[in-house]
């Protein structure tokens, strides 16, 4: 990373930072001190990014372009960071996709992409950083997750299951790390106010479903302080509790029913297909 000097500063990756909730967690961990590399497709954003939060914080920020959704580039960024690994404390998986729709309609083009970002381009990133964060003895993996990964989704099948994995696989990897200084949080948030809607192609006068939106910076505040304190699960909000609860709880036939109904709502769906 030619660009970050030496420094005793901590490091932290963040995925998908170039805008909504990648944009605020970067924040966040600028505020704390931390230097950055600040990853996604929109290199201009980035570069937007990267020049306010130093100024603001007085941090050292390098910009990686980089499409998730291909292996190689997953590649790149682990090798834009190992010359600085042991300065590595924080991998930031925030990079999502979305779609909606009724499963096979849904072009597979599309779904196979999402399934590339959302699972395959983080447990990439995990296995490549999770070794450095052991052998450093401290630091932390986020992996964004959500409500949705409790309950499944009809009308959003492919992106309630790829959330669904990865709560499942940062449980996992927070139990298999206990005891080596390295902890890997589950965040789940409920609506948020971001572009996921957009890139997920969801009209900005679809009603949300569920909780009301809230606020990504306050989000994002909600997801550091959870990650920074070790914990394993984060959900973000009162109401998106009561939502996990009812995910955990209830019969997964009533809530795939209640979700259903909600999307349909959601997305003006009047009829089967």
């Amino acid at each position: 990373m030619a660009n970050i000097p030496e420094s005793p500063r901590r490091l932290a990756i963040i995925t998908g930072a170039s805008e909504g909730l990648g944009r605020d967690l970067a924040a966040c961990y600028a505020e704390a001190g931390f230097d950055l590399l600040l990853v996604a497709r929109r290199q201009d954003l980035l570069f937007t990014l990267a020049s306010e939060l130093t100024q603001r914080f007085h941090v050292a920020c390098e910009v990686l372009a980089a499409d998730l959704s291909r292996p190689d580039e997953c590649e790149r960024v682990l090798r834009a960071v190992e010359p600085d690994r042991r300065r590595l404390y924080a991998l930031v998986n925030n990079a999502g996709l979305g779609t909606h729709g009724w499963f096979h309609e849904l072009p597979m083009e599309r779904q196979r992409t999402l399934i590339d970002v959302n699972v395959t381009a983080l447990t990439h990133l995990s296995r490549g950083v999770l070794p450095w964060l052991r052998a450093n003895g401290r630091g932390h993996i986020m992996n964004m997750a959500s409500v949705a990964s409790f309950q499944p989704g009809p009308l959003m099948a492919t992106y309630y299951a790829s959330k669904a994995y990865v709560l499942s696989l940062s449980e996992a990897l927070h139990n298999e790390s206990r005891g080596s200084g390295v902890t890997v949080t589950a965040v789940c948030p409920g609506p948020t106010r971001t572009g996921f809607a957009r890139s997920a192609g969801i009209a900005p006068s679809a009603p949300a479903g569920g909780a009301p939106a809230m606020h990504s910076a306050h989000v994002a505040r909600l997801a550091f302080r959870g990650t920074m304190s070790g914990k394993r699960v984060v959900v973000t909000g009162f109401r998106n509790k009561v939502a996990t609860f009812v995910g955990r709880y209830f019969p997964r036939a009533f809530t795939a029913e209640m979700v259903r109904a909600i999307q349909m709502r959601r997305f003006g769906v009047s009829s089967d297909r």
